[in-house]
C-alpha cells in the first residue's frame, strides 16, 4: 500500500513562515500529481497548491505570491514553503498523492493524516 506522511506544521506568529513536507512511500510504481489541501475547523477542505507530473504548478488565489510548492522526485516528496502567514492560513494541511500502485496498476489518490498549522501572536 501507499503511505503519505506530512510534517513541518507548528505555531507561527502572523507574518511568519513555515515549510511543510509530504513524503510518499510504499508500493509506488509511479506518482502523477501531488497536492496540498487544508481544512480549518468548521470549514470545508480547500485546495491550496499542486504540482503536476511534468512539474507545472497551480495555486489557490488566496495563497498566490505567498506559498511555493516544490518537489524532490527522487524522494517522492513535496514541500510547501509558506510565507507571510495570517490567521486565515491556520488549518490542518493535508497532502494528496495520485499514484499508481505497483501491486495492481491502479491509479488512486492517497491522503495523509495532515499537519497542524497555527497562526497566533
Amino acid at each position: 500500500q501507499v503511505q503519505v506522511v506530512e510534517s513541518g506544521g507548528g505555531l507561527v506568529q502572523p507574518g511568519g513562515s513555515l515549510r511543510l513536507s509530504c513524503a510518499a512511500s510504499g508500493s509506488i510504481l509511479s506518482i502523477n500529481d501531488m497536492a496540498w489541501h487544508r481544512q480549518a475547523p468548521g470549514k470545508q477542505r480547500e485546495f491550496v497548491a499542486a504540482i503536476r507530473d511534468g512539474g507545472s504548478t497551480n495555486y489557490a488565489d488566496s495563497v498566490k505570491g505567498r506559498f511555493t510548492i516544490s518537489r524532490d522526485i527522487a524522494k517522492n516528496t513535496i514541500y510547501l514553503q509558506m510565507n507571510n502567514l495570517g490567521p486565515d492560513d491556520a488549518a490542518i494541511y493535508l497532502c494528496n498523492v495520485m499514484a499508481v500502485d505497483v501491486r495492481n496498476g491502479n491509479r488512486m489518490g492517497y491522503w495523509g493524516k495532515g499537519t497542524q498549522v497555527t497562526v497566533s501572536s
